[in-house]
């Protein structure tokens, strides 16, 4: 299918509705995932390094996702040593690259252990580990690969994704082509949020790439959410999707939340190096030229803002449908931290004698419209292999 992207966008030809009724079809064998690995708590770190490793070597999105598809089940059937783990994560990859990449773009094994030795990976790669865990993944797979996966679906529901009925916050769209660009990020978005977390592999492959497409229409503000022709399409209702759609906008607002405290923590830092530097200013001043004391001044505060924006109400309206829709109680939110307010800091920073009049600007921006990276290692603030952050933008700015 990578192959098959890359020379030809299948979704497009005559063949493509012939394509997905046998990824359909395939993907109705696929092995029951049992969540039993023993080292199922050591799995985000292996799906981070999978996903890093794949975007260093440009591989293209089925390649990584069938990586991670191997892996997951590979481990939910053996008791595999972390040393093993990481053998079979690049073997994994190694695989996955072959059968979705042309020959020129599998990686090779010297620049395999280069990018290992970047990526703080303690492991040197042997040609014949390699190939040994090849050959056992092969035979535990009886020797077939063709294993459907989100991201074979995720174009085919696309090309479809906008229509020329659709509105954006209630007005008609004048540039489909933008919106479709925005759409695609989206998509391939919360296309990567899935293999983060092995609940999603409850659902079958070609729900997730519905669901994805319907909760950036909503992250969007795209109007319906979910329209007749996408649901004659994909074969999902919105009842169909609507369990896998709520984690998914549960996990958007955890990420646009932990997004904004982060700024906001960076904003205080810089705040309170900038009394910081006043102070010592001040009190050098002072010593060389004077002896007189401050007269109070007027203190100037600016309180940070409640972070809120239409898009995560939305997002929250939504929830609240899914939710009264459905009894059953699904992810609760775990990205909230606390953090001091700015008052106290400004507080704890004020001289024992004498009030400064320090006046800096204050100004926290953040827009829910994330424009989400294809690699998840930027897009989740406490990925293992990255230090940035991905801070959101605005769905439609330039």
């Amino acid at each position: 299918m990578g192959r098959k992207r890359m020379e030809e966008q299948w979704w497009r030809g005559e063949l493509a509705a012939d394509i997905h009724q046998t990824l359909r079809t395939k993907e109705l064998n696929l092995p029951l995932y049992k969540a039993r690995s023993p080292q199922i708590g050591m799995r985000r770190y292996f799906i981070d390094l999978l996903t890093v490793l794949s975007n260093r070597c440009n591989l293209c999105p089925t390649a990584r996702h069938l990586a991670v598809y191997l892996l997951d089940l590979f481990m939910d059937r053996y008791d595999i040593t972390v040393k093993q783990l990481y053998v079979t994560s690049f073997a994994c990859l190694l695989l996955a690259s072959k059968f979705e990449e042309k020959e020129d773009k599998v990686p090779k094994l010297e620049y395999l252990n280069n990018l290992a030795y970047t990526c703080n990976v303690n492991v040197v790669l042997s040609k014949k580990d390699l190939l040994r865990m090849e050959m056992l993944l092969l035979e535990n797979f009886n020797w077939n690969l063709c294993i459907p996966t989100a991201a074979h679906y995720i174009d085919y529901y696309l090309y479809a994704s906008i229509g020329e009925n659709d509105l954006h916050n209630g007005w008609p769209i004048t540039s489909l082509t933008k919106v479709k660009a925005f759409m695609e990020k989206y998509a391939y978005y919360f296309l990567d949020f899935s293999v983060q977390d092995h609940s999603f592999l409850h659902f079958r492959p070609s729900l997730i790439a519905a669901a994805s497409v319907c909760a950036s229409r909503i992250c969007m503000q795209i109007s319906p959410a979910w329209t007749t022709q996408l649901e004659l399409l994909t074969c999902y209702s919105w009842e169909h999707l609507a369990q896998c759609i709520e984690m998914m906008l549960i996990y958007y607002e955890n990420d646009i939340k932990e997004a904004s405290n982060i700024k906001k923590e960076v904003t205080i830092q810089h705040q309170q190096q900038e009394v910081m530097e006043n102070l010592r200013h001040e009190a050098t001043t002072q010593v060389l030229f004077q002896q007189s004391s401050y007269h109070p001044l007027a203190q100037h505060s600016a309180s940070l803002s409640q972070f809120q924006s239409p898009v995560q109400d939305l997002c929250s309206a939504y929830r609240d449908s899914l939710q009264a829709h459905r009894p059953s109680t699904l992810l609760a939110g775990s990205a909230d931290s606390s953090l001091h307010s700015y008052a106290a800091l400004q507080a704890s920073l004020q001289p024992p004698a004498q009030t400064l009049h320090v006046q800096m600007p204050i100004a926290v921006q953040v827009a829910l419209g994330t424009e989400p990276s294809h690699c998840i290692s930027m897009a989740y603030g406490s990925s293992y292999f990255s230090s940035c952050h991905s801070y959101p933008a605005g769905c439609f700015d330039g």
